[in-house]
């Protein structure tokens, strides 16, 4: 029986990962290509997935280590980077505290990717909702240093042009984006995401405007919580 239970958890993490892994995979490519040409090999690649695992601050090292930044530098352009992940963790830390001693893997696995299938997660009756979360972002972590191992090994072999392969993140976030929609009788987070992002580009321009973006963001779900109280909409259509 707990087989089958053990077995199940594992397929039906997989399968909620599944968008990750196909973008998690090219976009680790990309940047493991972008550290071998840099001058660093596979080596490099695995362990800085293993240990930074920030994803676009991955590509931004690379350049800095070209450079030679300082380590100021590198802190700031860090914090600017994944400050993101101040705002939207914070609606994780008492469900991660429940997991034990996974907390701390769970606080620093959540990329921007595993979040939103976290937020979005629906667990069948009778699976563990605490393993399969650790079970997501565990499979995310794989995928992410299985692609950049790869890159760094194409990289070294073989002459490629990754122009455009770093595309594939925008691409992962517009799938994830539609399956909430879909998935959603509310869109009220979606909405909010859009209605603060569009203004805050258009004043702060592409450089400047995601933190600003992500504040507004949050303070509107805090204020809003019961609007922002999505549901799927088979469960909306059984209460009806």
């Amino acid at each position: 029986m707990k087989k089958n239970q053990y077995a199940n958890e594992y397929l039906f993490a997989f399968t909620q990962t599944v968008p990750i892994l196909l973008g998690y995979i090219f976009l680790g490519i990309a940047f493991g290509l972008m550290l071998q040409d840099a001058g660093y090999n596979f080596i490099w690649a695995f362990f800085m997935s293993i240990f930074v695992y920030a994803g676009s601050m991955q590509f931004m090292l690379v350049t800095l280590l070209a450079g030679a930044q300082s380590l100021i530098n590198t802190f700031v352009m860090t914090l600017f980077i994944n400050g993101r992940h101040l705002f939207y963790g914070l609606s994780f830390i008492e469900k991660f505290r429940e997991m034990g001693k996974a907390f701390p893997y769970m606080a620093f696995s959540l990329t921007d990717e595993t979040y939103s299938v976290l937020c979005s997660l629906k667990v069948p009756e009778g699976l563990n909702e605490k393993k399969i979360s650790f079970l997501i972002s565990l499979f995310d972590h794989i995928y992410w240093i299985t692609g950049s191992v790869l890159g760094a090994l194409i990289g070294q072999w073989l002459s490629f042009d990754s122009t455009g392969v770093d595309f594939s993140m925008t691409a992962l976030f517009v799938v994830i984006v539609v399956n909430q929609w879909l998935e959603n009788k509310k869109h009220f987070s979606t909405l909010t995401g859009f209605l603060t992002a569009l203004p805050a580009l258009a004043l702060l321009g592409p450089d400047s405007f995601l933190l600003p973006a992500l504040a507004c963001s949050t303070i509107l779900l805090i204020v809003f919580r019961k609007q922002a109280d999505d549901k799927p909409r088979e469960e909306e259509e059984a209460k009806a």
